[in-house]
C-alpha cells in the first residue's frame, strides 16, 4: 500500500494528497472546495478535540453554540472584521425551492421567497456572538465571560487541499469577555500558551509563539498570537491564533457593564481558534514515504495485534493469549486493537497499519507462544525485536512514551536545523530557495517593505517571535534601522 505513494523527495504536494486518501482519512465530495473525513481521520480529529476541550475547561472555559447563520447588518457591524472577510462569505439569500414549470422533475430559486435580509454563512462567529453576549453582560459579576464553541464554518476558498484548505471546516472558536485590558491579553496569551502545549504535548510538533504583524493580523483584533510550526518541505504552518481584540467589538455592538465603581464601560475581548488544518500540520510533520506517522497520544490505535496462525487451534491459542495483553494494555489506558481479519494475509495487514500510521506493532504466532515471545514493530523507526511476553504491558507503555518523545525530537532537531540568520537580501533570497525553513532577518517594521518582500519572494512574515532578543540591525531589504529580527518563511 504504502509503496504505491509518490516520494516525498519526487512531488511533496503530491505525497500529501495521495497519503490523506490512500491512508483512508478523507476525500474529496461532490461539493466543490469541500471535504469528507472518513472515520480515521475523524478519529483523530476526536482525540484532539478531547483533548483540546480538556484544556479549556481545566482554564475555566465552558461550551456552547451559536447559529449558522449572520443577519447582514451583524456582520458588517465591526467594519474591519466585515472587510476582512467580505470576499470569502456565501450569502443565503432565498428560503424556499419550487418545482420549475420549464423543466419538469427539476426544482429552482423561488423568486417569491426572497430574504428581508440576507445571511451570511459564518466565516467566523464574532458578529453573531457579540449580539448574543449584549444581552448576557450587565454588570462586573458577569465578568469575565468564557465561552468556546465546537463547530463548523465556511470560506470560499477556490484553491482548495484536503484538511489545510477547504470551503468548509471544522474547528473550534472562543471569545471571552473581560472588565480590564489587561486581563484580555492575558487570556489571549493564555490561550496561545495552551495551543503550544497542546502541539508539543500531544502532537508532537515544535512550535514558535509569536506576533502577527499588522498586515497578518486577524480583521479586527488589536493584536494577534500565533503558533508556528514548519513542515518537511520546508514551508511554515500557522497552527493556531489567539487574537486581543481590544473593545472593537464591544462598541460596535454596544456591549457595556458597570463596573464596581458604578461606571458604565465597554468591555475587552479576545477571540481563539484552532481547525482540521490541525490535521494537515500532524500528516506533514511526521509522516514519510511509506505513510502515515502518528503520535501515540493522538493514534486512534495505539497498538495493533496481528495473529499469525495456520490452523483454528492455533488461532485460539493465541487469541487466548493476546485477550490478557488487551485487558492488561487497556487497564494502563492504552488503545488496542485485535487484528483477526481472515480476509487478508499478515503482510497486508502489516502494510496496511503502518500505512495509517499505527505507532505500535505486536505480531504473535505459534513459535512465539512456544517460545513466549512476541515480535514488536515501532512505526517511527521502522526497527523490530522480539521480546518476552512477561511484562509485555509495561514495555509497550514505556515504548509509547519513547515514540512520542523520539517524534518530537526530531521534529525539533528539524526545525532548529532550518532556522537561519541572514543579514543581506541576496543571502535571503538565497536561503529561501535553496535551503527553505524560516529565516531569521530584520525589517524596518514598515508594511511597504513586508509588502515588497512577499512580492519578491512569497515569503511572509511569520511571525515576531515573543522569546526574540531586542537586537540593533538593519532591514534585510531597506537597510533601514531594525531593533529586532522577526521570522520570514514561505508558508501554507
Amino acid at each position: 500500500m504504502g509503496k504505491n505513494l509518490t516520494s516525498r523527495s519526487e512531488d511533496y504536494s503530491k505525497w500529501y494528497n495521495e497519503l490523506v486518501v490512500k491512508a483512508d482519512m478523507a476525500e474529496n465530495s461532490a461539493v466543490r472546495g469541500c471535504m469528507v473525513i472518513k472515520p480515521y481521520g475523524y478519529a483523530i480529529w476526536e482525540k484532539m478535540q478531547a483533548e483540546l476541550d480538556r484544556m479549556f475547561k481545566e482554564t475555566g472555559h465552558q461550551n456552547a453554540y451559536f447559529p449558522l447563520f449572520v443577519p447582514k447588518s451583524l456582520f458588517e457591524a465591526e467594519e474591519k472584521n466585515a472587510e476582512g472577510f467580505a470576499k470569502e462569505c456565501a450569502v443565503v439569500t432565498h428560503y424556499r425551492l419550487q418545482n420549475d414549470p420549464e423543466n419538469p422533475g427539476k426544482l429552482r430559486v423561488d423568486p417569491e421567497a426572497k430574504l428581508e435580509e440576507e445571511l451570511v454563512v459564518r466565516p467566523t462567529s464574532e458578529a453573531i456572538i457579540w449580539n448574543t453576549y449584549k444581552g448576557w453582560i450587565q454588570s462586573y459579576r458577569d465578568l469575565p465571560l468564557l465561552i468556546n464553541q465546537w463547530s463548523n464554518v465556511v470560506r470560499w476558498e477556490m484553491r482548495t487541499r484536503l484538511f489545510l484548505r477547504t470551503a468548509e471546516f471544522l474547528w473550534q472558536e472562543g471569545h471571552t469577555a473581560h472588565a480590564t485590558k489587561q486581563e484580555a491579553l492575558e487570556e489571549a496569551e493564555q490561550m496561545n500558551d495552551v495551543y503550544a502545549a497542546f502541539a508539543q504535548n500531544f502532537m508532537a510538533i515544535p512550535v514558535i509563539k509569536g506576533l502577527k504583524t499588522e498586515s497578518e493580523r486577524f480583521a479586527g483584533a488589536d493584536e494577534t498570537y500565533c503558533i508556528e510550526a514548519l513542515m518537511q518541505d520546508g514551508k511554515a504552518l500557522q497552527a493556531g491564533t489567539s487574537h486581543f481584540l481590544g473593545q472593537n467589538f464591544a462598541k460596535a455592538f454596544d456591549v457595556k457593564f458597570t463596573s464596581k465603581e458604578g461606571k458604565q464601560e465597554y468591555v475587552w475581548a479576545t477571540s481563539w481558534g484552532v481547525s482540521t488544518r490541525l490535521m494537515g500540520a500532524l500528516i506533514m510533520t511526521h509522516s514519510d514515504d511509506k505513510g502515515l506517522v502518528l503520535p501515540p497520544n493522538l493514534a486512534p490505535n495505539q497498538v495493533v495485534i496481528v495473529p499469525i496462525f495456520k490452523t483454528e487451534e492455533q488461532f485460539e491459542a493465541i487469541t487466548a493469549v493476546v485477550n490478557g495483553i488487551m485487558t492488561s494494555l487497556r487497564g494502563k489506558g492504552v488503545s488496542v486493537t485485535y487484528d483477526k481479519r481472515d480476509t487478508l494475509r499478515p503482510g497486508a495487514k502489516f502494510a496496511q497499519h503502518e500505512l495509517q500510521g499505527v505507532p505500535l506493532r505486536i505480531a504473535i504466532g505459534s513459535r512465539d507462544l512456544e517460545n513466549g515471545t512476541v515480535e514488536l514493530a515501532r512505526r517511527d523507526t521502522l526497527s523490530k525485536e522480539t521480546t518476552s511476553l512477561e511484562g509485555i504491558e509495561d514495555k509497550v507503555v514505556n515504548l509509547l512514551e519513547e515514540i512520542q518523545s523520539t517524534l518530537f525530537e526530531r521534529a525539533l532537531d528539524y526545525r532548529d536545523a532550518h532556522i537561519t540568520e541572514v543579514d543581506s537580501f541576496e543571502e535571503f533570497k538565497s536561503v529561501l530557495d535553496q535551503k527553505g525553513g524560516f529565516i531569521s532577518a530584520h525589517w524596518d517594521g514598515t508594511t511597504a517593505t513586508e509588502d515588497k518582500i512577499k512580492e519578491l519572494t512569497k515569503a511572509t512574515i511569520r511571525c515576531i517571535p515573543l522569546d526574540a532578543q531586542l537586537e540593533e540591525g538593519k532591514c534585510v531589504y531597506t537597510g533601514k534601522v531594525s531593533k529586532q529580527r522577526v521570522l520570514f518563511a514561505k508558508a501554507y
